[in-house]
């Protein structure tokens, strides 16, 4: 596997990640816009209607039909969280040119369709159509609920907005209901000229091989956008510090209670400064063999789940644990007690070596998926060097016991929230 960047306008860069493997190529457009309480239910809203009609395909009956001229061609989108950025994302994928009966190039007709659907949209008097809007805010709402349904997503994103309240990555990935029913046409069609002239834009091709040309004749359209205050995603916030613990609890009509833990860490940025805390967070709390799991849960049986993880660009990392209301201050003051193991090294020379090798392992699973290798390099997009997974896998056996006990020494408790069952009147 190889990579290779091309620079096609201004603020826009093109990635191909050559790889064998695969009968299908892959092309991604990612949009990275900063995370505003004002602009995220928009913004988020925007990778779902851009693929779903266009002006050409004005509904997705006909949209479909063309995806089925490319051999069943399929298009995808997301909206994510990354950093202080919001990452738009929409992808086409299409069986590789070799594969075409006609000697037609299926990568660059879908290329120039994935085009079509990002820079001419349905729309009408700068407004994109009530139908469609009303649509996908259905289905945006529907998707909001479902998180407020999930106890666990819900009580992490919880802590999350009480630890950056005011700040950016406070800012839910899809916006509240409310936000989401005030999208009108025209606002939404003001988010899209926004996200058109303002985004760093990456334009992601793995496969086999790109068409001659490609990525020139991408840069040429590209070029011809007036771009202006283009997003900067190379730099995020640390997580903020308090003077004492903030502590928040709620209660609802559930089973089971869920505490989550926010911690600030010295160690923060990209891959080059932060493979040492991720290391830390996995042998705190990741697999089987972690402090959290083979203790907390397993010989102390205080929680029905307890992991950790990390945000490392933020210097964030979480535990979140499922308990019930009689365990959650032993849980919470065992949780603290495995940390500050670690912090004095006393893990095992087996913790630590599995540990190195799961992270390794699951690294090197990115190449199994074209889809993961899209994610994996655009989430990548603040680093200064094009890591691969194999890379970063030879990076991470590189870290020492004495690099996991310095950075847990400046991991710091700032927040807990608790989501507990009603009381019993």
């Amino acid at each position: 596997m190889s990579v290779k960047s091309y620079r096609l306008a201004e603020g826009v860069e093109g990635l191909f990640v050559k790889n064998q493997r695969f009968n299908t190529t892959l092309i991604s457009f990612n949009f990275y816009m900063p995370l505003k309480e004002e602009t995220v239910a928009e913004n988020a809203l925007l990778p779902f209607i851009l693929t779903t009609c266009s002006e050409k395909y004005p509904d997705f009956s006909k949209l479909n039909y063309k995806l089925n001229r490319l051999y069943g061609a399929r298009l995808d989108a997301s909206a994510e969280k990354y950093g202080d950025y919001q990452l738009l994302k929409m992808t086409v994928s299409v069986i590789n040119d070799r594969f075409s009966l006609d000697g037609e190039s299926l990568v660059k007709s879908a290329t120039d369709l994935l085009l079509g659907l990002v820079f001419k949209p349905s729309i009408e008097n700068d407004a994109f159509l009530e139908s469609d809007l009303a649509r996908e805010k259905r289905k945006a709402i529907e998707h909001i609920k479902g998180q407020f349904s999930e106890k666990r997503i819900y009580a992490k994103n919880r802590l999350i907005e009480e630890m950056f309240k005011g700040k950016a990555y406070g800012t839910s990935k899809c916006g509240t209901i409310e936000q989401v029913e005030a999208i009108s046409g025209k606002s939404l069609y003001n988010a899209w000229r926004n996200m058109i002239e303002s985004a760093f834009i990456r334009i992601q091709v793995i496969g086999s091989q790109v068409p001659s040309g490609l990525f020139e004749e991408l840069g040429e359209r590209f070029s011809r956008v007036e771009r202006k205050n283009i997003t900067n995603c190379k730099k995020s916030e640390p997580c903020q510090k308090f003077d004492e613990v903030l502590r928040i609890e709620e209660r609802q009509d559930i089973n089971q209670g869920k505490l989550v833990m926010g911690f600030s860490s010295e160690t923060f940025g990209n891959d080059d400064k932060t493979l040492a805390l991720l290391v830390t967070s996995d042998i705190f709390g990741g697999g089987p063999y972690s402090r959290l799991f083979s203790n907390v849960r397993e010989k102390m049986s205080l929680c029905y789940y307890c992991s950790a993880s990390s945000v490392r660009q933020k210097g964030l990392l979480t535990v979140d644990s499922g308990v019930e209301t009689a365990n959650a201050k032993k849980a919470e003051e065992e949780i603290l007690n495995q940390l500050n193991i670690v912090k004095s090294g006393q893990f095992s020379d087996f913790e630590f070596e599995s540990s190195i090798k799961s992270i390794c392992d699951s690294f090197k699973s990115y190449n199994d998926s074209q889809n993961s290798l899209d994610t994996w390099y655009a989430v990548k997009v603040n680093n200064d060097e094009l890591y691969s997974p194999s890379d970063l896998a030879e990076k991470v056996k590189l870290i020492s016991r004495e690099d996991v006990i310095k950075t847990a020494k400046g991991i710091k408790l700032e927040a807990v929230y608790k989501l507990l069952p009603k009381e019993a009147k």
